[in-house]
């Protein structure tokens, strides 16, 4: 086991926590005006299945699970499993898509993925850091509006909702970061 602080925990991460093992599947750093800054993490127990939340101080110590990371494809969903093959021998194996939370929406067919493994068992899935996808609702932009408000929300391909500024526009494809579900460019 690893000792970092919340501050460090990242979705896919496996953790110790009350002596029972839990997978990271959301995190949401919180910097309120007063009092310190938390994490707040949800959590699956990795053994019993159930899900949770917990909120840790951002210096509260966290032990990381020493874990194999395998580079892995996803494969396909059928709505119950999700399905991934190993890239170094090809060896398929599934995971249930509710273990996965809200990462399984940003899956994409033959997208590699790290998966993190505990006696040989899969126990989450890493994403890439950035995924691109298509807006498919926002509003459109007001005559005079400037690319310097705060932006508007939008409904991506995969019905994640992010926000994104005032001059995207239905159909164009964006880079999203898969941690924070914020806007980073246009794609490319």
């Amino acid at each position: 086991m690893a000792s970092h602080t919340a501050n460090d925990i990242r979705v896919g991460w496996v953790i110790s926590h009350n002596g029972r093992r839990f997978s990271v599947t959301s995190i949401t750093k919180v910097k309120p005006g007063k009092g310190g800054a938390f994490v707040q993490c949800d959590l699956r127990d990795v053994d019993a299945g159930t899900k949770s939340g917990e909120r840790f101080r951002s210096e509260d110590k966290v032990e990381k699970l020493m874990v194999e990371d395998v580079k892995c494809q996803f494969m396909y969903n059928d709505g119950t499993d999700c399905y991934f093959m190993k890239l170094s021998d090809y060896e398929q194996f599934t995971m249930p898509t509710e273990s996965l939370g809200e990462s399984v929406k940003f899956l994409q067919p033959e997208m590699e993925v790290g998966a993190n493994f505990i006696s040989g068992a899969p126990m989450s899935v890493t994403l890439p850091k950035t995924i691109i996808a298509t807006v498919e609702e926002t509003e459109p932009a007001l005559k005079g509006q400037t690319a310097s408000g705060s932006g508007k929300p939008a409904v991506l391909d995969n019905g994640i909702r992010v926000q994104v500024p005032v001059f995207i526009e239905v159909g164009e494809k964006i880079v999203v970061n898969t941690e924070s579900l914020e806007y980073v460019e246009r794609a490319k």
